[in-house]
């Protein structure tokens, strides 16, 4: 049989528009796995929660100990063997789960999304309702891995997130100024670098431009990299900025300049000049205004007050730190719980 026009343009290949329409189809089912995984997750999530109001509930009631606990978990483990979970410890992990956040409207529903694991690494880790909200919030938002998640929690970042010195409600609109501030640490931890104590701003930044995925994951996840010692031509005159990203939340570039001492009011002069060039010359009419870190070896936070305090570009000035040291006991620093709270609705 001849075939038809229709058959024979079939075999002669693939239309014109496969390509698009594979990865059409392919992004829609990653999507669909994506949403599917979420769903299931929200709903184990959901168990727990309510196996957890269950058992307090009953104890309260009926004045349940621990013996009553082991025989439920022992029992549940034999009606579901190959559902895992219901261990004696996780049972416990569960009631504490559900004190933790009954009551809590803003907190309950974000325990939802995210995993177990995490939702059990920041009960652990963290006791207050604000930091937890913190960590719910950011876990959502920037996907971490319950590693990155612990990670961030050791090295403090809701801490460091919320002492940042910049001049962005200033310098920058209302409805950037939240996303900015927590974009921008006031400490930042690189003890995935090989240096030593005493290192030049080169050794620095070339350290960090070979360790990129991890510099980028300290920094917050969020952040793109658009090049080292990048360059700008004023007036027949070359200028080059340490390090430029691009914030994807933000949609913004951030231009980083290292100072390996401690921080000198004429900094904020040079970095401003930057981002004035870097929005003439390099941003596009639909990112938002530049944003500049100052990352020092050492600040005096009255001396960065005083110097951003009449600054028009916006600016965070930080520290970084090359090895772990002890915790800091900065929880008597932040702002007010109010302050705080207000913070978080953005995020």
């Amino acid at each position: 049989m001849k075939p038809t026009d229709k058959t024979s343009k079939i075999s002669l290949g693939k239309p014109k528009d496969y390509p698009g329409l594979l990865t059409e189809i392919k992004e829609r089912i990653r999507s669909a796995q994506y949403e599917a995984l979420k769903a299931v997750n929200k709903e184990l999530v959901g168990l727990y929660w309510d196996i957890g109001r269950m058992i307090v509930e009953r104890q309260d009631a009926e004045g349940w100990g621990k013996a009553v606990v082991e025989q439920l978990a022992a029992d549940l483990r034999t009606e579901f063997p190959g559902v895992g979970g219901f261990s004696a410890s996780n049972l416990w992990r569960m009631k504490a789960f559900f004190e933790a956040y009954t009551g809590l409207e803003k907190l309950a529903p974000l325990v939802r999304e995210i995993g177990w694991s995490h939702n059990l690494a920041i009960l652990e880790r963290c006791k207050d309702p604000l930091e937890r909200e913190f960590y719910l919030r950011m876990t959502r938002k920037f996907g971490w891995s319950k590693n990155v998640l612990i990670h961030q929690i050791d090295n403090q970042s809701y801490e460091k997130s919320l002492l940042g010195q910049t001049n962005f409600d200033q310098a920058l609109t209302p409805e950037l100024r939240a996303q900015a501030k927590l974009a921008v640490k006031d400490e930042y931890t690189f003890d995935f670098l090989e240096l030593g104590e005493e290192h030049s701003e080169r050794e620095l930044e070339r350290a960090l431009i070979a360790r990129i995925e991890d510099f980028l994951r300290a920094m917050g996840g969020m952040f793109a990299f658009m090049g080292s010692q990048y360059r700008l031509e004023v007036e027949g005159k070359e200028f080059f900025i340490d390090l430029l990203l691009f914030h994807r939340r933000l949609r913004c570039l951030v231009a980083i300049e290292l100072k390996v001492g401690e921080f000198l009011p004429e900094f904020v002069g040079k970095m401003q000049f930057y981002l004035t060039a870097l929005d003439r010359q390099v941003r596009q009419e639909d990112e938002n205004p530049s944003i500049g870190i100052i990352l020092c070896k050492e600040k005096s936070r009255t001396i960065v007050e005083y110097a951003l305090h009449d600054a028009r570009k916006p600016i965070g000035v930080a520290t970084y730190e090359i090895t772990k040291t002890l915790p800091k006991a900065l929880k008597g620093q932040l702002p007010s719980p109010k302050d705080i709270a207000h913070l978080l609705e953005d995020l």
